[in-house]
């Protein structure tokens, strides 16, 4: 999993109505954050965003697939779906899906890492 920095940029550029966006990387992709709160993964240059019972349907309707990986010889799928391409290219359009993302993910609490959390707070994260 990757997350090229021309296509981060590009997402960074696009969100930039939304707030103070950060890209972080992980497990070889990426997060994206708004206050504090991952509400997009990035995983080899795709947008996944967090959904849950108030925004599923919208992903069902596009019929885009979810986040899934390999565990275990198993297909795991989390609370993320592929953003619509054609959403890509259209600040608004990215926007509005990312708002209602990052809504999804404030109320299921994913809130950023431990050592995010520590660092906030001025104490490091054992």
């Amino acid at each position: 999993m990757t997350m090229s920095r021309d296509f981060k940029e590009h997402l960074l550029d696009l969100l930039a109505t939304l707030g103070p966006v950060e890209a972080r990387r992980m497990f070889g992709g990426g997060g994206l954050y708004l206050d504090g709160t991952m509400f997009a993964l990035v995983a080899d240059d795709v947008l996944y965003l967090k959904a849950d019972d108030g925004n599923r349907e919208d992903f069902e309707a596009a019929g885009v697939p979810p986040f899934t990986y390999q565990r275990r010889g198993k297909s795991v799928a989390l609370g993320y779906f592929q953003a619509p391409e054609d959403i890509l290219d259209d600040a608004e359009e990215l926007s509005a899906w990312s708002r209602r993302a990052w809504e999804a993910a404030r109320r299921s609490g994913a809130k950023a890492g431990k050592a995010e959390t520590a660092r906030k707070k001025g104490r490091s994260a054992a």
